[in-house]
């Protein structure tokens, strides 16, 4: 069965966001393709996928390599994100469907009820899942695109701390959900600016030395593709 590139870029990618593959080190595709079980081809064309996205960088005389933004550079994402999740929000008002409002009131059930009882781990994950589905409600694929590779760098670049204040935060989904519901577009777009404004403070820079032990481990292990964990 021929792996598909996209599947491979998801495993490198969801790596590179992890810390397995450190900020600078070398991707080359005999030893990428040993690790996830695959050939070389899907291998260059995940490379090529990942340097459009900024995660891979091409360096004379040493090939591809893993990406080291600056901190600027990690700071305009936080700031892009302010402008297009209020984008989002604002279109997910006009266009979600019923099967959407669905989803996202369920999650910010789970969410609240996690918030009261404390349960940190659960409420990260249900975020995520939070913003992933409104971004899909938006109805627009490029902005989708544009939302999840936001995520997907700024979860690589920063740590973020839990909220001071879950049941606040989820109250702030909740109402932003209310607004989608109601298609009041204005409203939704004023929400979310407010609430992506306040998460920017708990937002921590990552950039700290990888060490040469997870380059070593990278070069020891192989990991064969799991296909039914990987996102498409």
């Amino acid at each position: 069965m021929r792996i598909p590139a996209h599947s491979v870029c998801t495993a490198i990618r969801d790596d590179i966001v992890a810390g397995v593959h450190g900020r600078g080190s070398r991707l080359t595709e005999e030893l990428l393709a040993r690790r996830y079980g695959v050939s070389r081809v899907p291998v260059r064309e995940a490379l090529r996928t990942l340097e459009a996205e900024g995660f891979v960088v091409t360096r004379r005389h040493a090939g591809a390599c893993v990406a080291e933004p600056s901190e600027q550079e990690a700071a305009d994402l936080l700031e892009t994100r302010t402008l297009l999740e209020p984008l989002g929000a604002s279109r997910a008002a006009r266009r979600r469907t019923e099967a959407h409002l669905k989803v996202l009131r369920g999650l910010v059930r789970l969410g609240q009820e996690r918030a009261r009882r404390g349960s940190g781990e659960d409420l990260r994950s249900l975020g995520g899942w939070f913003h992933e589905t409104l971004a899909q409600a938006a109805g627009s694929p490029s902005l989708t695109a544009l939302l999840t590779q936001l995520r997907h760098k700024i979860a690589w670049m920063y740590a973020v701390d839990a909220p001071a204040g879950p049941v606040e935060c989820w109250a702030e989904h909740g109402a932003i959900v209310d607004a989608v519901a109601r298609g009041d577009a204005e409203r939704a777009r004023a929400l979310m600016a407010l609430h992506t404004e306040r998460s920017v403070p708990a937002h921590r820079l990552r950039f700290a030395s990888d060490g040469d032990q997870r380059a070593e481990r990278v070069r020891n292990s192989q990991r064969p593709v799991n296909m039914s964990s990987l996102r498409h």
